[in-house]
């Protein structure tokens, strides 16, 4: 079977693992699906129980019989390729095979020719899929190939079933675990939901999940179950050291017997705090990828058998394609996001424009354009802020300070010596706000240059942000040349005073231009935006 549609059947059965509400009408789809990509006329599903039986669990030719048909240790062909885990193949004379056995009512069917692949994880039988031809039957090798990677993909799905819930019951831990993490579109809260759902439900002490940063080529704690404080702060590990990194190096799982005596492991001073003995690393990995890494932790020293590291990898796929999905809807909505903003962004862009093109002057159109040229980095500042902050916030305190580095290095002559200084509370605002405020700084920055040191050829300019409960409080002071006698705010004139009164009322707050013991100070206070 090609790599792609192993891949494609991999991922069915996970979806089958997510939907199924009770383990026999998951298998019955699971061969249902199979009889599809086989080439065969029915598929027989044989699960091993407790007592060494076989017991038909699903079937396509004989639903009737599932449940019913139990078929002793080594009886007939399929006991034989359970009790000694290899294939046998039957292309035609079914009946006259020396291990054939007839089952009063099953041996009716008309099959000539059978497949019997033994179900296997990590060396151990689980039972056998039987793959049945009314016809008799050339198995070509791609064909052989092709039933083995159906066979292997059952062989999870029962390993599974036999880990989380007896025969017949509700699906227990993986379909529940896999149930909650597929309901949820968000990230974090797929990532939570798994570590939390995965503990209760395989009775872990505690379960945590990693995610790899391809920058650091690191592995970031980002959600476990433990409300232990010092837990929840464990540093980023690379990916040469520990046994999560050498699941993700490998691509399989690791199993640890005692953290305690391991000397890869790291955090020995916790796992005594936390009583944390045994360990079992699971890699997430999709499409080849390593995506992140999930362990689980018992609280007494034991082994993991093979079903149940085989049930953990296969919730491990089904979480990695989860997180996989949630990130592509973090992308599609930044993008239409983005898209949004520029739109925004521009019109505000032509609004300055316009104002600028119906106020009176006598300013050369490269001083125009300069101006201009000013707002339009002030929201490119803002923007640039967002490639390496959150996505809905930006700090204020850190715009400012990009702003009053473009202005020392467009704006001063060479005359002129100021000190600049920023200085308050990096109050974080949302987008909308932020770029408002971004335009409100670089104005005032800008006025406080021009018109503050026209005489005085030295001097200082502060810009101050404060959080003040409900409100944000900005001062741009200048140590300079003093305001004209009998100023009046309301009868100014100026572009950038007019730019400013207008973003002050769309931020429903207050503007005030003053002496103040001899500096120019230029306040503004205005209400975060409840939202925030």
């Amino acid at each position: 079977m090609p790599d792609d549609v192993e891949q494609a059947w991999a991922s069915h059965c996970l979806d089958l693992v997510a939907r199924a509400q009770d383990g026999d009408a998951l298998l019955q789809d699971l061969v249902n699906d199979a009889l599809d990509l086989s080439e065969a006329d029915g598929i027989d599903l044989l699960v091993l129980e407790n007592d060494e039986s076989l017991v038909l669990r699903a079937s396509t030719t004989l639903p009737d019989f599932v449940g019913r048909l139990r078929l002793g240790q080594g009886i007939g062909l399929a006991g034989q390729a359970s009790a000694n885990a290899l294939p046998f193949v039957v292309e035609s004379n079914l009946r006259q095979h020396p291990l054939f056995v007839p089952y009063p009512g099953y041996d009716e069917l008309d099959h000539q020719a059978s497949v019997f692949l033994p179900l296997l994880i990590g060396g151990t039988c689980l039972g056998v899929a039987v793959f049945r031809k009314d016809s008799a039957w050339t198995v070509r090798p791609d064909l052989m190939s092709k039933l083995e990677s159906l066979s292997a993909g059952m062989a999870k799905v029962v390993g599974a079933l036999r880990v989380t819930s007896p025969p017949g019951s509700r699906m227990g831990a993986l379909s529940e675990v896999a149930k909650v993490i597929s309901a949820s579109p968000y990230l974090e809260e797929i990532l939570q939901l798994l570590v939390n759902t995965t503990a209760q439900q395989f009775g872990f002490e505690v379960c945590t999940v990693r995610l790899l940063d391809e920058a650091s080529q690191e592995l970031v704690l980002k959600a476990t179950q433990s409300t232990d404080r010092a837990y929840r702060r464990k540093r980023a590990i690379k990916l040469t050291e520990s046994i999560a990194g050498r699941a993700i190096r490998k691509g399989a799982a690791e199993y640890v017997r005692d953290v305690l005596q391991e000397t890869d492991y790291i955090g020995h001073d916790l796992a005594v705090e936390q009583n944390l003995r045994s360990m079992v690393c699971v890699p997430l990995i999709i499409q080849g990828r390593p995506v992140g890494v999930m362990s689980c932790y018992t609280n007494e020293v034991r082994a993991f058998s093979d079903e149940e590291i085989g049930a953990l990898e296969t919730l491990a796929k089904q979480a990695a394609v989860s997180i996989e999905h949630a990130k592509l809807q973090v992308r599609s909505t930044l993008m239409q996001e983005m898209h949004h903003r520029v739109k925004n962004n521009l019109q505000q862009v032509a609004s300055l424009l316009r104002i600028q093109m119906r106020q009176p002057g006598d300013k050369t159109v490269a001083e125009v354009l300069e101006d201009s040229l000013g707002r339009i980095l002030a929201i490119a500042a803002v923007h640039e802020l967002l490639s390496r902050e959150d996505l809905d916030l930006v700090g204020v305190r850190t715009v400012a300070e990009s702003l009053v580095q473009v202005q020392q290095q467009s704006l001063l002559s060479p005359e002129t010596a100021l000190e600049f200084r920023v200085q308050g509370d990096n109050v974080r605002l949302s987008v909308q706000q932020a770029t408002q405020v971004a335009l409100l700084l670089n104005e005032l920055i800008a006025n406080a240059v021009q018109h503050g040191f026209v005489v005085a050829r030295s001097g200082q300019i502060h810009v101050t942000i404060e959080e003040l409960g409900d409100e944000v409080g900005l001062w741009v002071s200048n140590l300079g040349d003093p305001l004209p006698p009998q100023f009046d705010l309301g009868q100014a004139s100026s572009l950038g005073l007019t730019i400013v009164e207008s973003l002050t009322k769309a931020l429903r707050g207050r503007f005030l231009l003053e002496d103040r013991l001899g500096w120019t100070v230029a306040e503004i206070r205005f209400p975060r935006a409840s939202s925030e």
